[in-house]
């Protein structure tokens, strides 16, 4: 693989295009300018089927000079500008990576633009930039066009099976297959009539089958283990593991097609609780399960239905004590979770239609674009945290993780009282529960309905809604601890640990009831974890496997 060094020697041989921009930036540089750079070459490189473009900022293109930058100094600096600049991008896209090296001494910075995705133009607050010679102008509209206009995928999964034939499908998946289709096509399609056509026609009907021949999307449904041969090199597996609080994995089993039967395999082996402590008081049942039986199986048949088969990655399951997450390979195709909220009816386009429609036909999943909505609706109704959505474009990889218990009583408390909140409200109020960033527009709405409060980023749920959920104690040690004196707590046990070093574990039962009360083990932990990693990063500690150490640098501002 190249390194960024060879990648940037290879750039500064050639001169700027119209995926390649040199930039001096010494000292500082217009943050609207470099959001309309990254509109434009990102529109560029989808057009000339680049998968990026680069900006580079610390030279001098018309002398051929490099000259060094001192352009958002530090890893923070830089996370701060990706996170500003993604709230005016089109599908809150940003650079993939921002990478500073040293060249002659001086430091450089590599900015990775990746192409705007197939059939959408990339926009810097509203605007599709491109490039005409070295100009920057707004993109015209013979390139918009051509960006809107570019033909789709091909669907691997309906490609057509040459060597494969009803042999190679398993007889319990095509009854059950005809069961499933005889439930969805009731309305229309008298049961006694499918069950008069041959299998040929049942699959032929359910757009398994065409002209004689089985698509793959019917291997990965209905087909046997074995016939996953007919379709090499494409993985179709599902991992499901267990984990533990630390990660540790305690089992795991691998599962393959027929999908159809598979996904009650692998849904059989959660640990779904019956839980008696329950958030909410007297809103819930005397009982219930840990995770809503809708939810864990629709985020399991939306990983089958929208992975992308040719990148040969399985789906992976894990169960942890209180969360499940469901991983698959490929793009989000409506780009972000809060599109795919938003979008009303079904989406405009399949990476897997003849899968997609297959599933529709055997119950498995619906195109009205109504799921992954009611996964966040059923949550917010058992006042459960959100789920997470992990996409990961650079990797091509998308996550979801499904919580089974609560974070912060005041998050519950308040779904219980105001029922009238949005489910774009709950996703944001959500986000300040987990400490996790949220846009401008989100600040000031949820601030104004007198929702939240403090300073970015450190948002909690507002006193008001404190007093108003009687929850003023909780807000009261919430806002009561020092960032300082856990650093000091943490590193009195790095130095009492001595050369043997501590786990999280070890910290968790130190400084656990010093933490907030409204925050649950979970949360707890994530904040510890966060706050080892700052400190291993002001050089502190250090970690080794699983074991923190104190170094010389920590001992010394300990004792001081």
């Amino acid at each position: 693989m190249d390194t960024y060094i060879e990648i940037f020697n290879r750039l500064w041989e050639h001169s700027e295009n119209e995926v390649v921009e040199f930039k001096k930036a010494e000292y500082n540089f217009d943050i609207d300018e470099l959001g309309r750079y990254f509109s434009a070459l990102s529109n560029e490189a989808n057009l000339r089927e680049r998968e990026c473009a680069w900006i580079v900022f610390g030279v001098w293109d018309k002398e051929h000079r490099i000259i060094g930058t001192n352009f958002k100094n530090g890893e923070v600096a830089l996370n701060k500008l990706k996170q500003d600049m993604s709230q005016h991008t089109t599908d809150n896209l940003i650079f993939r990576e921002i990478v500073h090296m040293e060249i002659e001494g001086k430091r450089v910075l590599l900015f990775k633009v990746p192409a705007s995705p197939r059939n959408i133009v990339m926009c810097w607050k509203g605007i599709a930039y491109g490039r005409d010679g070295e100009s920057l102008k707004p993109l015209n509209q013979a390139k918009r066009d051509a960006i809107r206009q570019q033909p789709p995928m091909p669907d691997w999964t309906a490609q057509l099976v040459p060597n494969a034939t009803i042999d190679d499908l398993d007889e319990l998946a095509i009854a059950t297959a005809r069961v499933m289709f005889k439930k969805v096509h009731a309305s229309n399609i008298p049961g006694s009539e499918v069950d008069a056509w041959s299998v040929e026609d049942f699959l032929a009907h359910s757009m398994m089958m065409r002209d004689g021949q089985l698509t793959r999307a019917a291997i990965l449904l209905l087909g046997k283990p074995l016939s996953i041969q007919k379709i090499y090199p494409a993985v179709a597996q599902i991992t499901w593991t267990w984990q533990d609080e630390e990660d540790i994995v305690l089992d795991y089993e691998h599962f393959t097609i027929p999908f159809i039967l598979t996904v009650d395999k692998v849904l059989s082996k959660i640990r779904n609780k019956t839980m008696r402590e329950l958030p909410g008081g007297t809103l819930f049942p005397d009982t219930m399960k840990q995770y809503d039986e809708y939810t864990i199986r629709e985020a399991l048949h939306n990983a089958i239905a929208h992975q992308d088969y040719t990148l040969q990655q399985r789906i992976v399951f894990v169960e942890g004590p209180d969360t499940l997450y469901y991983g698959n390979g490929g793009s989000f195709i409506p780009g972000t979770i809060e599109n795919a909220l938003e979008h009303k009816g079904p989406q405009f386009h399949y990476r897997n239609e003849c899968l997609c429609r297959g599933m529709v036909n055997f119950n498995m999943i619906d195109t009205v674009g109504r799921g992954i909505k009611k996964i966040y609706t059923e949550q917010r109704n058992r006042f459960f945290p959100m789920p997470d959505y992990d996409i990961d474009n650079e990797k091509r990889t998308v996550g979801v993780t499904i919580y089974g218990k609560v974070i912060d009583d005041k998050y519950t408390n308040l779904l219980k009282r105001e029922t009238s909140l949005t489910l774009k409200e709950c996703l944001w109020l959500d986000a300040v529960q987990k400490r996790r960033p949220i846009t401008k527009e989100a600040v000031k709405h949820l601030r104004d309905k007198g929702l939240i409060e403090g300073r970015s980023p450190n948002y909690i749920i507002s006193l008001s809604v404190a007093k108003m959920t009687k929850q003023l104690g909780h807000y009261t040690k919430e806002t009561g601890l020092k960032l300082k004196i856990l650093q000091k707590m943490i590193l009195q046990l790095a130095k009492n640990a001595g050369n043997d070093g501590f786990k999280l574990a070890d910290v968790y039962e130190a400084v656990s009831q010093s933490l907030p009360a409204s925050r649950g083990s979970d949360s707890k932990k994530r904040l510890l974890r966060h706050q080892l990693h700052l400190m291993a990063e002001e050089g502190v500690i250090v970690v080794e496997g699983r074991i923190w150490k104190i170094t010389e640098k920590g001992l010394m501002q300990y004792e001081s």
